[in-house]
C-alpha cells in the first residue's frame, strides 16, 4: 500500500523540464532522490507466497519528489521514416506473425525488441500503429538494466513521469503496477461497491502531449486472470455513420488529472506535480497511417466544450458504450512470462482485469514515451 498522507515541503530537485523529460537517456542526479516508503510485504512474499521475482521493480512512494509542470516538446514520429515491408522487425522466414483479430492484436515471436536497429525501431513504430497492440513474447526486458530498458523507450519519445504512480526508486520514469503476494482483500475491497473491474481509458490523456508507442512488460503474473483488454478506436470511429463522424469533427474535449490525483491522495498516496486540464478533439489523427479515431475515455475525459452538460453527458455516453462494447474491434491479451505488450496509446484505449482472487502476485512496469499534441484533421466523408 502507499504511504500515509503527511504533507512535507517540497525539496528542490534538478529541473527535469530541462534534464530529465528530454529523455535522451537516464542520467544521474534522479538517484538522488531516494524513496521514503515501500512495501516490505512485497518483498518478503506473504502466505506461502514467493518473493518478487523483480524486486528492484518493486513500487516506492517518494513524498520529496515535486515536479514543475510538464513544458511542450517537439516530438518527432519515427513510425513516419519506416519501411512497410518491416524487414529489420519482421524479417521473413525468423519471426511468427500471428494476427488476434482482423483489425487490432498480433502476437509476434522471433525477434528481440532489445536488439533492434534504429531502423527496426521506426518499423516498431510503425507496425503498432497499424495493429495498434502488439505482444512480442520471449523478451529480455525484465532482465535488463532498469537504464537500458529507459534508454530504449527513449527512442520513441520523452519520457512521461506519472503523477502519482509508484515507482523504482530513482527511476520516476517507470511506471509500476503491483498488486502483492497474499493480497486477497484489495480485491474484495475492489468489488464491494463495483460489478466489475474494466475501466477504458487511454493513458494519461489528461496531458497536453499524451504518450504515443507505450510498453508495457511482466515481470509476476498469476497463473490464470489479469488479462489485459484493448479496443480499436479507429475502428470504433469507421463504424459510426458519416453524417455522425461529420458531426464529431471539430468538437473537443476536456481531460483532467484532478481527480486522479485527489484520488491519491485520498488514498494515502503521492502528487509529484500540480494535476492539469487540458482540451484534445474529439476525433484525433495518427501522424504516421493518417487513420482517424475516437479519443474520449471514461476514466479522464469531462466533458465537450461548447455542449451544455446535458448534451455533452449523453454524447460522451454514447461514445464510451460504443467503444467498450465493440467486442468486435477488441483484443484480449493474455499475459505469459517474458512477453512485452507494445501498444499505441492514441488510437487504442485498454483495461486491466481484476479477476484472480488467490492472492498471487501481479507485476508489470511500463515506459511511456509522450508523442505529438493530439490534432485533427479535416473530415473525409
Amino acid at each position: 500500500m502507499a504511504p500515509s498522507a503527511v504533507e512535507v515541503e517540497p525539496i528542490t530537485v534538478p529541473d527535469v523540464a530541462t534534464l530529465k523529460l528530454q529523455a535522451v537517456s537516464h542520467s544521474g542526479p534522479y538517484k538522488e532522490l531516494a524513496a521514503t516508503k515501500y512495501d516490505p510485504d512485497a518483498e518478503a512474499g506473504l502466505k506461502g507466497h514467493d518473493a518478487a521475482k523483480y524486486p528492484d521493480y518493486l513500487p516506492t512512494w517518494d513524498r520529496t519528489e515535486k515536479y514543475p509542470p510538464l513544458q511542450p516538446f517537439e516530438h518527432y514520429e519515427h513510425g513516419q521514416d519506416a519501411d512497410p515491408s518491416y524487414p529489420n522487425l519482421l524479417p521473413e522466414g525468423a519471426v511468427s506473425v500471428t494476427d488476434l483479430t482482423p483489425t487490432i492484436g498480433t502476437e509476434v515471436r522471433g525477434i528481440q525488441l532489445s536488439t533492434l536497429s534504429a531502423a527496426g525501431k521506426d518499423e516498431l513504430a510503425r507496425f503498432v500503429a497499424e495493429r495498434k497492440v502488439v505482444a512480442f513474447r520471449d523478451q529480455d526486458f525484465a532482465d535488463l538494466a532498469l537504464d537500458k530498458a529507459l534508454d530504449f523507450g527513449s527512442y520513441f519519445g520523452r519520457h512521461h513521469i506519472h503523477p502519482t504512480s509508484g515507482a523504482p526508486p530513482g527511476y520516476p520514469e517507470l511506471h509500476v503496477v503491483h498488486r502483492g503476494a497474499g493480497d486477497t482483500s484489495s480485491v474484495d475491497q475492489f468489488f464491494a461497491n463495483r460489478t466489475s473491474s474494466v475501466a477504458w481509458h487511454s493513458d494519461v490523456s489528461y496531458e497536453q502531449q499524451p504518450p504515443g508507442t507505450t510498453f508495457l512488460y511482466i515481470l509476476d503474473k498469476p497463473s490464470t486472470g489479469g488479462d489485459t483488454l484493448f479496443v480499436d478506436a479507429v475502428e470504433a470511429y469507421r463504424r459510426l455513420s458519416p453524417l455522425f463522424r461529420e458531426r464529431l469533427h471539430g468538437l473537443r474535449a476536456t481531460h483532467s488529472a484532478v481527480e486522479q490525483a485527489n484520488g491519491s491522495l485520498a488514498r494515502g498516496g503521492i502528487k509529484r506535480r500540480e494535476p492539469v486540464v487540458n482540451e484534445h478533439p474529439v476525433i484525433r489523427t495518427h501522424p504516421t497511417t493518417g487513420e482517424k479515431a475516437i479519443y474520449v475515455n471514461p476514466q479522464f475525459t469531462r466533458d465537450i466544450v461548447g455542449l451544455k452538460k446535458e448534451e455533452s453527458d449523453v454524447l460522451l455516453k454514447f461514445l464510451y458504450d460504443h467503444l467498450g462494447y465493440g467486442a468486435d474491434f477488441q483484443a484480449r491479451v493474455k499475459w505469459e512470462e517474458r512477453t512485452v505488450v507494445v501498444w499505441d496509446n492514441r488510437v487504442t484505449q485498454h483495461s486491466a482485469l481484476v479477476d484472480w482472487k488467490d492472492g498471487q502476485r501481479r507485476h508489470l512496469a511500463r515506459i511511456t514515451p509522450q508523442a505529438e499534441r493530439p490534432f485533427e484533421t479535416p473530415f473525409e466523408g
